[in-house]
């Protein structure tokens, strides 16, 4: 059996990866004319019913404890501001732009623990932290492009929420709910900020093409079922500040489909970035055990 910590690593890489397909079925639903409160109040609704089927399906309960009621609530408002941030910021810049910069949430998640829960910093996570972000600067550096400042404060607002919800899953009394009730939940809570704001469905976008709605439901099935669930079990396996670094899968992966699909070029630089970013999401991995065999060489010697 696969310990706790591969499965940790291994549930942290599937969100991240899953996470960066955000653009990648949410641009064709913009270019159909949706919003990106409609698009928000399909994935999330839908993901409230997949999870709902799960559950069932596991035989979980759906009782909740009156003490877990308002974390959920804060939950699942930091999960809908931190999507709904990010969805608005891709009609200011390009999709893999913005997952680009979504990626300084663990340096937050690592500085909020460091500073308001005491957890130390080791000099393997400042150096993954620090590669990260060359590479991640490497990516988008000196384009030509001038980022939009609306569409970059709405992505740090997005990262800084995300962080929170990391760092609240994993330190609050939601730390032993399932999974799947507690995204079942935030997802709950969360879906009623998009009704709210869509003047209780008014304001909702119509979806007329049968085909169109193959992209709702990869957006509830990838990066929010399978993104949050396997996230959550990473917090559980690893903590907060691991799961937060193996995010930079998440550019790579929004970056893969826009040179894929969208067609954006791919340049020596950004392959660079790329390999750097992946050096980083190594080290994390690897470096606990990598200090624990130095440090049992330097005994033996």
């Amino acid at each position: 059996m696969m310990n706790t910590t591969v499965k940790g690593y291994a549930y942290g890489a599937i969100a991240a990866a899953s996470y960066g397909l955000n653009p990648l079925f949410t641009l064709p639903l913009y270019k159909a004319g949706l919003t990106p409160d409609s698009v928000l109040f399909y994935r999330y609704g839908l993901a409230v019913v997949m999870l709902g089927i799960l559950m069932k399906l596991q035989k979980q309960s759906f009782a909740l404890r009156r003490k877990e009621v308002l974390p959920l609530f804060v939950m699942g408002m930091l999960m809908a501001f931190s999507s709904l941030a990010l969805f608005i910021s891709y009609n200011y810049m390009a999709a893999g732009i913005a997952s680009t910069i979504l990626f300084i949430y663990p340096v937050l998640v690592a500085v909020i623990m460091a500073v308001f829960f005491k957890e130390k910093l080791s000099m393997i996570t400042i150096l993954s932290i620090a590669l990260a972000f060359f590479g991640i600067s490497l990516l988008y550096k000196g384009d030509g492009e001038t980022l939009s400042f609306v569409g970059t404060v709405l992505v740090l607002i997005s990262s800084l929420t995300y962080a929170l919800y990391i760092i609240g899953v994993n330190r609050s009394v939601l730390r032993d709910m399932p999974t799947s009730k507690l995204t079942f939940y935030a997802l709950v809570f969360g879906a009623s900020v998009f009704f709210v704001r869509l003047k209780f469905g008014a304001s909702l976008s119509p979806i007329h093409e049968p085909l169109l709605w193959l992209n709702p439901i990869a957006l509830a099935l990838f990066p929010t079922v399978i993104s949050l669930v396997t996230m959550a079990k990473a917090v559980h396996c690893v903590g907060s500040t691991p799961t937060a670094i193996l995010g930079a899968l998440e550019p790579i992966t929004a970056l893969f489909f826009g040179v894929m699909i969208f067609g954006e070029p791919l340049t020596p630089r950004i392959v660079l970035g790329i390999i750097l970013v992946l050096s980083a999401v190594t080290l994390i991995i690897v470096g606990k055990s990598l200090v624990k065999t130095i440090r049992i060489r330097i005994f033996h010697h």
